[in-house]
Protein backbone atom coordinates (compact mmCIF):
# COMPACT_ATOMS: atom_id res chain seq x y z
CA UNK A 1 0.00 0.00 0.00
CA UNK A 2 1.62 3.27 -0.58
CA UNK A 3 1.41 5.69 2.02
CA UNK A 4 1.47 9.36 2.07
CA UNK A 5 1.79 12.35 4.67
CA UNK A 6 -0.66 15.62 4.74
CA UNK A 7 1.15 18.02 6.83
CA UNK A 8 -1.22 21.03 7.33
CA UNK A 9 -3.99 22.83 9.68
CA UNK A 10 -7.16 20.68 11.14
CA UNK A 11 -10.79 21.86 10.54
CA UNK A 12 -12.81 20.85 12.99
CA UNK A 13 -15.72 20.60 10.63
CA UNK A 14 -14.00 18.33 8.54
CA UNK A 15 -14.16 19.86 4.83
CA UNK A 16 -10.51 21.48 4.32
CA UNK A 17 -7.49 20.68 5.89
CA UNK A 18 -6.24 17.53 7.07
CA UNK A 19 -9.76 16.03 7.59
CA UNK A 20 -10.09 16.96 3.56
CA UNK A 21 -6.68 15.11 2.95
CA UNK A 22 -7.29 12.03 4.67
CA UNK A 23 -10.57 11.60 2.73
CA UNK A 24 -8.69 12.45 -0.35
CA UNK A 25 -5.58 9.90 0.30
CA UNK A 26 -8.57 6.77 1.83
CA UNK A 27 -10.70 7.75 -1.33
CA UNK A 28 -7.25 6.82 -3.60
CA UNK A 29 -6.96 3.76 -1.75
CA UNK A 30 -3.50 4.44 -0.07
CA UNK A 31 -2.49 4.99 3.36
CA UNK A 32 -3.24 8.24 5.22
CA UNK A 33 -0.88 10.19 7.87
CA UNK A 34 -0.52 13.48 9.28
CA UNK A 35 1.42 16.06 11.03
CA UNK A 36 -0.69 18.73 12.47
CA UNK A 37 0.42 22.16 12.66
CA UNK A 38 -2.70 24.39 13.74
CA UNK A 39 -6.09 23.74 15.56
CA UNK A 40 -8.68 25.74 13.59
CA UNK A 41 -12.08 26.77 14.74
CA UNK A 42 -14.10 27.64 11.37
CA UNK A 43 -17.04 25.93 9.42
CA UNK A 44 -18.62 26.85 6.25
CA UNK A 45 -18.90 30.43 6.89
CA UNK A 46 -15.37 31.27 7.72
CA UNK A 47 -12.50 30.92 10.22
CA UNK A 48 -13.24 32.26 13.65
CA UNK A 49 -10.03 30.81 15.67
CA UNK A 50 -6.26 29.51 15.10
CA UNK A 51 -4.28 27.79 17.75
CA UNK A 52 -1.06 27.00 16.47
CA UNK A 53 0.93 24.15 17.34
CA UNK A 54 4.42 24.54 18.87
CA UNK A 55 7.52 24.40 16.09
CA UNK A 56 8.89 21.62 18.69
CA UNK A 57 5.46 19.23 18.66
CA UNK A 58 5.28 19.13 14.94
CA UNK A 59 8.78 18.78 14.82
CA UNK A 60 7.91 15.47 17.55
CA UNK A 61 5.23 14.25 14.86
CA UNK A 62 7.41 14.21 11.79
CA UNK A 63 9.94 12.75 13.94
CA UNK A 64 7.83 9.74 14.84
CA UNK A 65 5.91 9.38 11.34
CA UNK A 66 9.70 9.09 9.60
CA UNK A 67 11.35 6.82 12.08
CA UNK A 68 8.73 4.12 11.15
CA UNK A 69 7.38 4.86 8.23
CA UNK A 70 8.64 6.64 5.18
CA UNK A 71 5.73 8.38 2.93
CA UNK A 72 5.98 7.90 -1.03
CA UNK A 73 4.45 11.11 -1.33
CA UNK A 74 3.82 14.39 0.91
CA UNK A 75 1.39 17.09 0.75
CA UNK A 76 2.10 20.21 2.59
CA UNK A 77 -0.82 22.60 3.42
CA UNK A 78 -1.31 25.44 6.20
CA UNK A 79 2.08 26.44 7.87
CA UNK A 80 1.39 29.16 9.82
CA UNK A 81 4.56 29.85 11.41
CA UNK A 82 8.12 30.96 10.34
CA UNK A 83 9.51 28.25 13.23
CA UNK A 84 6.96 25.47 12.04
CA UNK A 85 8.45 25.77 8.27
CA UNK A 86 12.13 25.51 9.46
CA UNK A 87 11.23 22.08 11.45
CA UNK A 88 9.40 20.93 8.31
CA UNK A 89 11.55 21.77 6.37
CA UNK A 90 14.68 19.83 8.73
CA UNK A 91 12.89 16.96 8.92
CA UNK A 92 12.52 16.61 5.25
CA UNK A 93 15.68 17.15 4.36
CA UNK A 94 16.68 14.84 7.00
CA UNK A 95 14.91 11.76 6.13
CA UNK A 96 15.36 12.70 2.15
CA UNK A 97 12.03 12.93 1.27
CA UNK A 98 10.42 12.87 -2.06
CA UNK A 99 7.27 13.84 -3.85
CA UNK A 100 6.27 16.94 -2.39
CA UNK A 101 3.22 19.09 -3.21
CA UNK A 102 3.52 22.44 -1.53
CA UNK A 103 0.21 24.13 -1.00
CA UNK A 104 0.99 27.31 0.33
CA UNK A 105 -1.95 27.95 2.25
CA UNK A 106 -2.07 31.90 2.69
CA UNK A 107 -5.62 32.89 2.10
CA UNK A 108 -8.97 30.72 2.88
CA UNK A 109 -11.85 30.10 0.75
CA UNK A 110 -13.32 32.71 3.28
CA UNK A 111 -10.99 35.20 2.54
CA UNK A 112 -8.99 34.80 6.27
CA UNK A 113 -5.18 35.84 6.27
CA UNK A 114 -3.51 32.32 7.62
CA UNK A 115 0.13 33.22 6.96
CA UNK A 116 2.20 36.54 8.06
CA UNK A 117 4.75 37.92 5.97
CA UNK A 118 7.81 36.26 8.06
CA UNK A 119 6.07 33.04 7.31
CA UNK A 120 5.81 33.45 3.66
CA UNK A 121 9.55 34.41 3.30
CA UNK A 122 10.60 31.51 5.31
CA UNK A 123 9.03 29.30 3.49
CA UNK A 124 9.67 30.57 -0.11
CA UNK A 125 13.80 30.28 1.64
CA UNK A 126 13.21 26.63 3.43
CA UNK A 127 10.20 24.91 2.03
CA UNK A 128 10.28 25.95 -1.56
CA UNK A 129 13.61 24.41 -2.98
CA UNK A 130 12.56 20.77 -1.44
CA UNK A 131 8.94 21.12 -3.22
CA UNK A 132 7.88 18.66 -6.19
CA UNK A 133 5.27 21.26 -7.28
CA UNK A 134 4.59 24.17 -5.57
CA UNK A 135 0.48 24.93 -6.07
CA UNK A 136 -0.90 28.32 -5.18
CA UNK A 137 -4.25 29.97 -5.94
CA UNK A 138 -4.84 33.39 -7.56
CA UNK A 139 -4.64 35.23 -4.36
CA UNK A 140 -1.57 33.34 -3.01
CA UNK A 141 -0.04 33.90 -6.32
CA UNK A 142 -0.81 37.82 -6.15
CA UNK A 143 0.70 38.08 -2.22
CA UNK A 144 3.81 36.38 -3.05
CA UNK A 145 3.97 38.15 -6.96
CA UNK A 146 2.59 41.65 -5.02
CA UNK A 147 0.30 42.21 -8.25
CA UNK A 148 -2.93 41.37 -9.69
CA UNK A 149 -4.41 38.25 -11.68
CA UNK A 150 -7.60 39.20 -13.50
CA UNK A 151 -7.78 36.64 -16.43
CA UNK A 152 -6.29 33.91 -17.85
CA UNK A 153 -3.13 35.65 -19.86
CA UNK A 154 -2.45 37.19 -16.56
CA UNK A 155 -2.28 33.56 -14.83
CA UNK A 156 0.11 31.92 -17.74
CA UNK A 157 2.61 35.24 -17.43
CA UNK A 158 1.95 34.49 -13.31
CA UNK A 159 2.76 30.93 -13.49
CA UNK A 160 5.97 31.41 -15.61
CA UNK A 161 6.99 34.38 -13.62
CA UNK A 162 6.41 32.13 -10.00
CA UNK A 163 8.60 29.12 -11.82
CA UNK A 164 11.45 31.26 -12.58
CA UNK A 165 11.53 33.29 -10.00
CA UNK A 166 11.56 29.94 -7.58
CA UNK A 167 13.12 27.37 -9.87
CA UNK A 168 10.25 24.83 -9.44
CA UNK A 169 7.47 24.01 -11.01
CA UNK A 170 4.01 25.80 -9.95
CA UNK A 171 0.44 25.04 -10.82
CA UNK A 172 -0.95 28.29 -10.73
CA UNK A 173 -5.05 27.46 -9.56
CA UNK A 174 -8.03 29.18 -11.44
CA UNK A 175 -10.73 28.53 -9.61
CA UNK A 176 -10.88 32.46 -8.80
CA UNK A 177 -11.54 33.33 -12.31
CA UNK A 178 -14.61 33.99 -13.39
CA UNK A 179 -14.97 32.64 -17.04
CA UNK A 180 -13.41 28.85 -16.08
CA UNK A 181 -11.74 27.05 -13.74
CA UNK A 182 -8.24 26.58 -15.91
CA UNK A 183 -5.27 25.73 -13.74
CA UNK A 184 -1.94 26.90 -15.48
CA UNK A 185 1.10 24.49 -15.17
CA UNK A 186 4.97 26.07 -15.58
CA UNK A 187 7.57 23.27 -15.66
CA UNK A 188 10.96 23.28 -17.37
CA UNK A 189 10.38 25.99 -19.60
CA UNK A 190 6.89 24.90 -20.75
CA UNK A 191 3.11 25.82 -20.13
CA UNK A 192 0.24 23.38 -19.75
CA UNK A 193 -3.03 24.35 -19.54
CA UNK A 194 -5.67 22.24 -17.36
CA UNK A 195 -9.04 23.39 -18.81
CA UNK A 196 -11.64 23.47 -16.12
CA UNK A 197 -15.38 24.69 -16.92
CA UNK A 198 -16.65 26.75 -14.13
CA UNK A 199 -19.16 24.92 -12.04
CA UNK A 200 -22.28 26.73 -10.62
CA UNK A 201 -21.61 25.84 -6.96
CA UNK A 202 -20.99 27.89 -3.91
CA UNK A 203 -19.57 24.60 -2.17
CA UNK A 204 -15.94 24.37 -2.72
CA UNK A 205 -14.83 24.63 0.56
CA UNK A 206 -11.39 22.79 0.58
CA UNK A 207 -11.01 22.54 -3.11
CA UNK A 208 -7.55 23.22 -2.91
CA UNK A 209 -6.13 21.11 -0.61
CA UNK A 210 -8.03 18.01 -2.20
CA UNK A 211 -6.75 18.78 -5.52
CA UNK A 212 -2.61 19.31 -3.87
CA UNK A 213 -3.20 15.75 -2.16
CA UNK A 214 -4.85 14.08 -4.93
CA UNK A 215 -1.78 15.40 -7.35
CA UNK A 216 0.72 13.66 -4.06
CA UNK A 217 -1.62 10.80 -4.43
CA UNK A 218 -0.55 10.77 -8.17
CA UNK A 219 3.06 10.82 -7.29
CA UNK A 220 2.53 8.19 -4.78
CA UNK A 221 1.40 5.88 -7.66
CA UNK A 222 4.51 6.90 -9.73
CA UNK A 223 2.70 9.07 -12.12
CA UNK A 224 4.73 11.62 -14.02
CA UNK A 225 3.82 14.74 -12.61
CA UNK A 226 2.00 15.98 -15.58
CA UNK A 227 -0.08 12.74 -15.42
CA UNK A 228 -0.40 13.18 -11.57
CA UNK A 229 -1.90 17.05 -12.06
CA UNK A 230 -4.33 15.63 -14.86
CA UNK A 231 -5.59 12.56 -12.51
CA UNK A 232 -5.46 15.34 -9.61
CA UNK A 233 -7.68 17.75 -11.64
CA UNK A 234 -10.43 15.22 -12.55
CA UNK A 235 -10.62 14.14 -8.74
CA UNK A 236 -11.22 17.55 -7.80
CA UNK A 237 -13.61 18.00 -10.14
CA UNK A 238 -15.70 15.46 -9.87
CA UNK A 239 -15.46 15.99 -6.16
CA UNK A 240 -16.97 19.62 -6.79
CA UNK A 241 -19.45 17.95 -8.87
CA UNK A 242 -20.42 15.77 -6.38
CA UNK A 243 -20.90 18.39 -4.22
CA UNK A 244 -23.34 20.47 -6.36
CA UNK A 245 -26.07 19.23 -4.92
CA UNK A 246 -24.95 18.64 -1.36
CA UNK A 247 -25.82 21.68 1.27
CA UNK A 248 -24.05 21.09 4.13
CA UNK A 249 -23.66 24.04 6.13
CA UNK A 250 -25.18 27.67 5.58
CA UNK A 251 -21.96 29.13 3.77
CA UNK A 252 -19.37 27.83 1.24
CA UNK A 253 -20.08 23.68 1.54
CA UNK A 254 -17.08 21.03 1.22
CA UNK A 255 -16.54 19.28 -1.73
CA UNK A 256 -16.92 15.50 -1.51
CA UNK A 257 -13.50 13.78 -2.09
CA UNK A 258 -15.49 10.55 -0.68
CA UNK A 259 -17.58 10.59 -4.39
CA UNK A 260 -15.34 8.07 -5.27
CA UNK A 261 -15.84 5.76 -2.30
CA UNK A 262 -19.50 6.17 -2.30
CA UNK A 263 -19.30 4.91 -6.58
Amino acid sequence: MKKVLTIAGSDCSGGAGIQADIKTITAHGQYAMSAITALTAQNTQGVTGISIVTPDFVGDQLEAIFSDIIPDAVKIGMVCSAEIAAVVAEKLIKYDIKNIVFDPVMVSTSGATLMDSASIAEILQSLVPLATLITPNIPEAETILGREIKNNMDCVKAAQKLSRDLQKSVLLKGGHLEANSNDILFSEGKIINYRGDRIDTKNTHGSGCVLSTAIACGLANGQPLNQAIKSGKEFITNAIKSAASQDIGSGNGPVDPTYKIKG
